[in-house]
């Protein structure tokens, strides 16, 4: 009989996992590549989900780590943005080539590209960009000379699914808004002799970062499809465990699961953050009674607060003049404890996120 774990035995494994039960000492390319990557639709959630995780960590460090092409911004699991190691883009980024394949009939591109000879574009699209990068729309701009009848947005997505774009900074960085310069990885990387990620090679790295999990959890975080197949070659090298509701959990035999009780200190969570978007089951952290208060109609996906563990409310920074405040939206009635300990968390934050000398900081509970 398989060892049944419970939500919070999920839950505290996790956290450890995602150096969310106590700040670790690592380098930024190590965390990320812990992490398993980090979700970068924004700039800034980046700089605040390694803040949370990491000992002493200052934006610069990050900022360097893109600049020395340690570390870049594309597209990649779920075919959307991530700060990636480099070393790991370069071999994940040919095996999640069918989910922006994928991606891209589903979108609203698809019907304006019906018709056209994609291999022509994306020849077309890889020449403009040996001569310099581009923005996406300077891209389409220029690829729409060719292809008058076509939305420049419609054929720069194509080349953009097509091609491994990296986002050279200062896109990624804090603070930068500016359209991205979009560059092919082997041109801003180099050429690499390394071969490419197989899909055995992606699962024991999600698990890693991110199990115990089942393999529906593996498809919500990549994007990809056939992890059965995947799993029973792989299954005696991992553990297997039954979750509450009988679910099949897949695990490395020495990943860390600590005891359920182990303590969990509050958590301001960044916006966009992969722990609330790497499972297809996101009870681990998450009641989903809370779902529609976190992931917004718009497509956000904003700040929350853990508490013991679990997603107890949201937060955001609100700026005005020169001062800057978190405000903190409980789900429920936090107890003076809880209140007292999530607002200090709040001041690290304000502290960390500073535009400058002399914000003033404050803390507002809803």
């Amino acid at each position: 009989m398989a060892v049944v774990l419970s939500q919070r035995a999920l839950n505290r494994a996790t956290l450890a996992r995602q150096m969310l039960l106590e700040r670790r000492k690592a380098t930024v390319t190590q965390a990320i590549e812990k992490l398993a990557g980090l979700q970068a639709q924004a700039p800034n959630p980046p700089y605040i989900g390694l803040w949370s995780r990491l000992e002493g960590f200052r934006r610069e460090q990050l900022t360097e780590a893109l600049k020395k092409r340690r570390v870049v911004r594309m597209s990649t699991m779920r075919a959307t943005l991530h700060l990636m190691a480099a070393t790991d883009a370069l071999a994940w980024r040919p095996l999640l080539e069918p989910v922006h394949q994928r991606g891209l009939q589903g979108s609203s591109h698809a019907r304006a590209l019906e018709g056209i000879d994609r291999a022509a574009v994306v020849q077309a699209g890889r020449a403009l960009l040996r001569e310099g990068p581009l923005t996406s729309s300077e891209l389409g701009q220029a690829l729409a000379v060719g292809w008058k009848d076509r939305a420049p947005a419609s054929l720069a997505a194509l080349i953009r699914n097509n091609v491994p774009l990296v986002h050279l900074p200062p896109a990624g960085s804090w603070n930068s808004h500016a359209s991205a310069r979009l560059q092919p990885i082997e041109h801003w990387l180099g050429e690499s002799d390394a071969a490419a990620a197989t899909q055995d090679d992606l699962l024991l790295r999600y698990l890693a970062a991110f199990g115990p999990a089942t393999l529906a959890d593996a498809g919500a975080w990549s994007g990809l499809t056939g992890w059965k197949a995947v799993a029973e070659c792989l299954r005696p090298q991992l553990r297997v465990f039954t979750g509450e509701r009988g679910q099949e959990l897949f695990d490395l035999p020495r990943a860390p699961r600590p005891d359920p009780d182990t303590p969990a200190p509050p958590r301001l969570v960044a916006e966009w953050d992969n722990l609330l978007l790497s499972h297809a089951d996101r009870s681990r952290v998450m009641s989903e009674a809370h779902r529609a208060r976190v992931f917004t109609v718009n497509g956000i996906v904003r700040g929350t607060v853990l508490l013991d563990g679990f997603v107890a409310g949201v937060w955001k920074i609100e700026r005005a003049k020169n001062t800057a405040a978190v405000v903190l939206e409980p789900f429920a009635r936090w107890s003076k404890a809880d209140r007292l300990s999530v607002q200090e968390e709040a001041m690290r934050l304000l502290a960390f996120a500073s535009d400058g000398e002399g914000e003033r900081h404050d803390v507002r509970v809803l």
